[in-house]
């Protein structure tokens, strides 16, 4: 079993330190980001760490936001 960590930030001013440090604190052996804008409905960067997950891993996330859909304006 491996725990493998999302990261997630909605702009590009922003970046993945404090979840990326929490997720590494927390024994995550594998780390995945993505940014995903406001207005972008797709999350192509959260099909990687999925393909990637193994029978019998955990996908690990720091808040629980971080999988939900993005808001439209």
């Amino acid at each position: 079993m491996a725990l493998i960590g999302y990261a997630r930030v909605s702009t590009a001013e922003q970046d993945t330190t404090l979840q990326t440090d929490a997720l590494t604190k927390a024994g995550c052996t594998r780390i995945f980001e993505d940014t995903v804008f406001a207005a972008k409905a797709d999350r192509t960067g959260l099909a990687a760490p999925l393909a990637y997950l193994r029978s019998g891993d955990v996908l690990a996330v720091r808040r629980r936001d971080r999988l939900d859909a993005p808001c439209r304006s």
